[in-house]
């Protein structure tokens, strides 16, 4: 018996060494494409995409959601995603950006999609690895995430037209980059001033439903993540 286990211990150190020195060649031989415009498996993208969606659900739990129909922080978040998401998740009645055709995995369209709000407010906090998706948590405040996250709620059920005037009717920013005031309206943001670029590692969500909700790479109100 205590031979077979000492065979059996050995057999497996065997294999697990054939592993690490297979997995060192393979990443060291360049073969796999890193190339956003060379999508991965199906198996590989389900796998990511699950440890995405598992990673940001397990530390968004515990947040705690402020009153996201307060009309200020409505008005507030749509100032913000104006200047800093257009490029990535468009605007109602919006084609697609010049950045957004070429990033892998595809944001999401959140003019389409109604993101759950404490994976939204995780995701744009923290940004996820290896997506064009940044954490925005590095240079806005949880309050101003949150106004982005109540503004993305109202987001699929808006129009063009609708988009517009609250954006034009937003307070302005210092990160927003000012363009010349339209008819009726004491100042408007730039839409596409500020768009994702990709971070240094960080992302996904592939495709994030939540963002993806890129599904993503942002910004102590309520309560604090995990």
């Amino acid at each position: 018996m205590k031979q077979h286990i000492k065979h059996s211990g050995i057999t497996v150190c065997v294999l697990l060494l054939l592993l690490i020195i297979g997995g060192g060649y393979f990443v060291y031989s360049g073969v796999y494409n890193i190339g956003a415009d060379d999508p991965h498996t199906k198996p590989v993208y389900t796998l990511l995409e699950i440890l995405r969606n598992r990673s940001i659900s397990v530390r968004a739990e515990s947040l705690t959601v402020p009153n996201l129909d307060d009309p200020q922080l409505i008005s507030r978040g749509a100032g913000q995603y104006a200047a800093m998401c257009i490029g990535c998740h468009l605007a109602p009645g919006g084609k697609d950006s010049e950045i957004r055709p070429g990033l892998y995995p595809q944001p999401p369209d959140l003019t389409k999609a109604r993101v759950e709000p404490k994976a939204a407010f995780w995701v744009i906090k923290h940004g996820i690895k290896m997506s064009a998706m940044p954490a925005w948590g590095g240079s806005h405040d949880d309050e101003t995430i949150w106004s982005m996250v109540a503004f993305l709620q109202k987001l699929p059920d808006m129009t063009p037209s609708q988009y517009k005037e609250i954006v034009a009717k937003a307070p302005p920013d210092d990160d927003m980059a000012p363009m010349a005031p339209s008819a009726g309206a004491g100042h408007s943001h730039g839409h596409s001033e500020h768009s994702h670029s990709a971070p240094t590692p960080p992302s996904d969500q592939p495709n994030d439903e939540a963002p993806s909700a890129h599904q993503g790479q942002s910004h102590t109100h309520g309560g604090d993540d995990q």
